[in-house]
């Protein structure tokens, strides 16, 4: 048996030799880089930190001790070594198995979710301070944190509260570089110079200054001297930095050659592609950017996984990588704004929840003409809870003068976006999912903004498609003919404000049903309904979305079909609501 096939727990890892560990790190990696070859998954960020999850599990007691993991996207040893091992294998990001992330639900060892980046330290707070109350003196709290979430706010509000509290906290600096691209701003030079200094140097570090021992830099691939650091950490009475430096993708070339593009892959290869809607707004970006020297662009740490790459290319003092922070880029932007620029702020859906206050007060309270573009929109499969970007309708439905733009495909995208940026009275968004971009659906018809997809022959249903869900309600309206049931399909284009020509096709129909991949608390169906009693309507109005839950991981497809929100599912649903309105008619008469 090989020294893996041993582990069954963090006990069996401490029974091996210091002469076992370099062996059973090989092995790890091999089982990583053979398992994302089928399922794919975070590569880099895991292979880097092989070893530093070994010393930690040898020096801390887990559960007993508490280890946590930020963001959690390189916690696949921390699984393995941890009694996982066979369900990493055969269920990682699968409908059932194993998350990609830690999952409270899997095990004892993994104490916080599938959490955004730069929270882990603040947990470590919460945690020690619980147990300074409850007098468990002897339990150990470890935070491990990349360089990259050193970029976010939360992090440094952490590390203010950590410093002074004297507690026995220990951070776990796992330094590589990167967050998905290299590090941005300041703290990576400090980190740098602390990397480059002479041994035994004595000027302070940022750490010593805000209150924590600053141990390092340690080679985050030697064992035996991450685990003399980590049991001096262990054993100090007061809070302590351990300064690990990991090579991203390390033991496997391809992915230290190319960092970024190693971060994630796709399964039966390793190499992970950009969806083509992603590809779709960058190349028109740059157009825009070509005609117009007013457009800038904002990431918050992942230019080319929000498509940025080549705007950076073309305008690189025109294109800011702020790190991540998505407060500070809303901010930002926004103060961009008030001097004159169209800022593009280009985000993941998902991340927009971490800066709504700055959304909400700091660009719409102030008009701003700032445009968001919001990828992986709606249900993005096998990341999980925390990465479905379900929720972004119904934030931005609350931000007054805000306009949402959800194209159905490349064309729709090219031309919503032209009028984004085109919008000076205030903010915009575009959203679009983490797919393929399907074939362009023509318009039969267009009004007042509005394009008419099918007419039907009467005006019994109207189908209102949110973004690509208009296919799934064409394929809908083809179903319910069958059944005699006439369904019209519109596609709004902008969504939210509830434009006043949707209102008006609503009040030509007996029925109206809303498909939107979004939580069905609040968004479109819900505003839609708002309008239509407004203007003194009792159009009954359907909602279709994703569950008000947090949603496993699983594939985009298959989450859509478990919604109801595919052609079948809708003409499911539409038929029900005709014979729930039939019996309510038989009732009243």
């Amino acid at each position: 048996m090989t020294e893996l096939e041993h582990i069954t727990c963090p006990e069996d890892l401490r029974r091996l030799s210091p002469r076992q560990l370099p062996r059973l790190a090989e092995q790890i990696r091999e089982l990583i880089l053979d398992t994302l070859a089928g399922t794919g998954g975070h590569l880099g960020p895991n292979l880097g930190v092989v070893e530093l999850t070994i010393a930690l599990h040898r020096v801390f007691e887990s559960p007993r001790d508490t280890v946590l993991f930020d963001t959690g996207h390189q916690a696949y040893a921390h699984k393995i070594l941890t009694g996982r091992r066979e369900d990493f294998i055969h269920g990682l990001r699968r409908p059932g198995g194993l998350s990609g992330y830690p999952s409270r639900t899997e095990s004892v060892h993994d104490v916080i979710e599938n959490s955004h980046a730069s929270t882990a330290l603040s947990y470590a707070d919460g945690i020690a301070k619980a147990h300074a109350i409850r007098g468990d003196s002897d339990r150990a709290v470890v935070a491990v944190i990349g360089d990259g979430a050193l970029t976010g706010g939360m992090a440094y509000e952490a590390l203010n509260n950590i410093g002074a509290g004297a507690r026995p906290v220990v951070v776990v600096l796992n330094d590589n570089g990167h967050s998905y691209s290299p590090t941005a701003g300041s703290i990576a030079a400090h980190l740098r110079r602390l990397r480059e200094r002479p041994p035994n140097d004595p000027s302070p570090t940022v750490f010593d200054q805000l209150g924590l021992t600053y141990l390092g830099p340690i080679d985050g691939h030697d064992i035996d001297a991450l685990e003399s650091a980590l049991r001096k950490a262990r054993d100090a009475e007061h809070p302590v930095v351990v300064h690990a430096v990991t090579i991203k993708g390390h033991g496997y070339e391809p992915a230290c050659a190319d960092a970024e593009r190693m971060h994630t892959v796709g399964p039966r290869g390793r190499s992970g592609g950009k969806p083509a809607w992603t590809n779709v707004f960058g190349d028109e970006l740059v157009e825009i950017g070509y005609r117009r020297d007013d457009i800038v662009a904002v990431t918050a740490a992942m230019p080319g996984p929000t498509g940025l790459s080549r705007f950076a290319e073309h305008f690189p003092a025109r294109c800011f990588d702020v790190g991540i922070a998505e407060q500070h880029a809303l901010t930002s932007a926004a103060g961009m704004a008030t001097a004159g620029l169209h800022p593009v702020v280009a985000i993941y859906s998902t991340f927009l929840n971490r800066a709504f206050d700055q959304l909400l007060l700091d660009v719409g309270l102030h008009r701003l003409p700032v445009t968001l573009v919001l990828d992986r929109a709606g249900i993005t499969g096998p990341d999980g809870p925390s990465h479905h970007g379900m929720w972004d309708l119904t934030l931005l439905a609350t931000v007054p003068g805000l306009r949402v733009a959800a194209p159905r495909d490349a064309t729709r995208l090219r031309e919503l976006l032209w009028e984004a940026v085109g919008y000076e009275a205030g903010p915009t968004a575009v959203r679009y999912p983490k797919a393929s971009v399907g074939p362009d659906i023509p318009a039969v018809e267009q009004y007042n903004g509005l394009d008419l997809l099918y007419r039907a022959p009467q005006r019994d249903v109207l189908l209102v498609g949110v973004g690509p869900l208009t296919a799934e309600c064409l394929r809908a309206a083809g179903h319910l003919a069958e059944f005699g049931i006439a369904a019209s399909v519109v596609d709004p284009r902008w969504v939210l404000p509830i434009p006043a020509a949707l209102v008006g096709a609503c009040l030509r129909h007996r029925l109206v049903v809303v498909a939107e991949d979004n939580s069905v608390s609040g968004a479109v169906a819900a505003a839609l309904r708002r309008a239509l009693t407004e203007a003194g309507s009792a159009v009954p109005v359907l909602g279709l979305g994703v569950p008000h839950r947090f949603l496993c991981h699983g594939e985009r497809a298959d989450l859509l079909a478990e919604a109801g929100l595919t052609g079948a599912g809708i003409t499911h649903a539409v038929r029900r609501a005709q014979l729930e309105l039939v019996d309510r008619q038989e009732v009243s008469s």
